[in-house]
This record gives structure tokens, C-alpha cells and sequence, in this order.
């Protein structure tokens, strides 16, 4: 008698859900739709950082330039909803952070000179607050491949984010609203607390900045832990983790794309 073998179904692919990802992004007008609400929430998302600043701040000058950077993020916003082409949407998406990381440093209340930041520079960031911000999204876009996996997704297909090799698009283009709130707030956070310090960092030959072993492993304990607090969903009005956070996000562009509901909602803290 041969031996039985064991026989198991095929795991779901969600491949009717990855077909009608795919046909939403050869779709300028679903492209367009979805990179809206994915730069609205970011720039939502920005000017609340901001605003909170504004109101911890006991400096009149600095008081005032956080007021009006989040009047100019304000008026991009509004200016987005009637954006209908990528380009415009990337131009809003661009000019907006650009007015934010102008702001970024009034939200220091601790060690700036030693985190003294100017711009945003990624390839390689040239100082430390740059490394500090390049590796917490490094992070934050390992949850987000992870939770649109889970959602049956394909994550190196976006709409916001121009296709390329290697590079998980949708992934980019999901973590654009948690980068303000959950990455950059974390990164203040750090450096307010001086739970970060000039210590934990190392400069290479040619100027490139990168967190030394024992920083890295401050950091990734911070972000544990922050994963692990909660917050009130505004749209599903649950409780959940950050942590799970990604994943819910991740589910409700798959129900978006699918037909359930009619726009995809970026998820802004109160």
C-alpha cells in the first residue's frame, strides 16, 4: 500500500483583490482619488504636530511661525481637495512637507544644538535628527508591508508612489499619514527626553550620519513600546494599539478598492 499524503488546500492569494489593485493604478482618475486622501491625511496629520507644538511653546516669535506654517498647511489642504491629476497632488504633497520640516525644529525643546536641522536629507541623511527620522520610517514601512500583506495586498503597487524596482510603493504611500504622528513625533519625543543623545550617533567618512549599535537599539525599544500604546480610532471608534494600527489602515484601502466604501479614509488622531 503507498503511503496517504497529506493534501492541503491553497492558501488565499486574494488575487480578485491584487487584480483590482492593479487596475486601480493603470487608472489615472482611481489613482488620483486615493493619492488625494493619502497626501490629506498626511498634511492633516503634519498640522496637528504643529498646532501641538504651538500651544507647548512659551516662545512668542516661534509661537508665531508655527501659526503660520499650519495656516499655509491649512490652505494646502483645502487647495488638494480640488486636485485631480497626480502631478498636482505630488506638487501639493511636496510644497507641504516642505513647509512642515521649515517648522520642525520649534517642536525641540531639548539638545538643539545638538540636533540642529535645517532640511530633510535621505540619501544619506547629514545629520542627526535626518538618520534619527530615515531609520523610524525604515521601521514604520516594515509594519506597513507587513499589515498590506496581511490585507491581501500587493505592497510594491501604488498610487502615490511611482512604481520601481524593489521599491514597495503602496507601502510608501500607506505609511505617508503615520510618518507626522507616529514617527516624527517619536523622534521629538527622543530627543526632548534626551532618551537619544549625541553619543548614539557616528558620522562616516563623506559626512553620511547613522545611529551607532546601541542607538539603534534605544530606538527600536522606543517604537516597541509606542506600538504598544493605544489610541481611539476616529473612524472605527474602537480602542486599538498603534501596532495594529497599520494593519486596520491596510484593511480599509483593500475595502476602498473593493467597493464597500466610498473613498479611502487616512486615519488622523484626535
Amino acid at each position: 500500500m503507498k503511503p496517504s499524503i497529506p493534501v492541503t488546500g491553497v492558501a488565499d492569494t486574494s488575487v480578485t483583490l491584487r487584480r483590482t489593485q492593479f487596475r486601480a493604478a493603470d487608472d489615472p482618475v482611481k489613482c488620483a482619488a486615493i493619492a488625494r486622501q493619502i497626501v490629506a491625511g498626511k498634511l492633516q496629520n503634519s498640522r496637528n504636530s504643529l498646532l501641538r507644538a504651538a500651544r507647548e511653546n512659551g516662545q512668542p516669535v516661534e509661537v508665531a511661525e508655527l501659526e503660520r506654517v499650519t495656516d499655509a498647511l491649512a490652505l494646502q489642504i483645502r487647495e488638494l481637495a480640488t486636485a485631480r491629476v497626480l502631478d498636482a497632488i505630488r506638487g501639493a504633497e511636496g510644497l507641504g512637507s516642505a513647509q512642515y520640516f521649515g517648522a520642525f525644529s520649534l517642536m525641540l525643546k531639548q539638545q538643539r544644538d545638538q540636533f540642529a536641522f535645517t532640511q530633510r536629507t535621505r540619501h544619506p541623511p547629514r545629520d542627526r535628527v535626518n538618520c534619527l527620522l530615515s531609520f523610524l520610517y525604515a521601521v514604520v514601512r516594515h509594519d506597513c508591508i507587513a499589515g498590506l500583506t496581511a490585507a491581501g495586498l500587493d505592497p510594491f503597487v501604488g498610487f502615490l508612489h511611482v512604481d520601481r524596482p524593489n521599491r514597495p510603493s503602496l507601502a510608501l504611500d500607506l505609511m505617508e499619514e503615520f510618518r507626522p504622528w507616529l514617527a516624527d513625533r517619536l523622534a521629538v519625543t527622543l530627543i526632548n527626553r534626551q532618551q537619544i543623545r549625541v553619543e548614539d550617533f557616528k558620522v562616516r567618512e563623506g559626512g553620511a550620519v547613522e545611529l551607532t549599535d546601541a542607538g539603534r537599539k534605544r530606538v527600536i525599544t522606543a517604537y516597541q513600546e509606542r506600538k504598544r500604546e493605544t489610541l481611539n480610532h476616529p473612524l472605527l471608534e474602537q480602542n486599538l494599539r498603534l501596532g495594529q494600527l497599520p494593519f486596520i489602515q491596510a484593511r480599509i484601502l483593500a475595502r476602498y478598492l473593493r467597493g464597500d466604501i466610498a473613498d479611502y479614509i487616512p486615519l488622523v488622531p484626535k
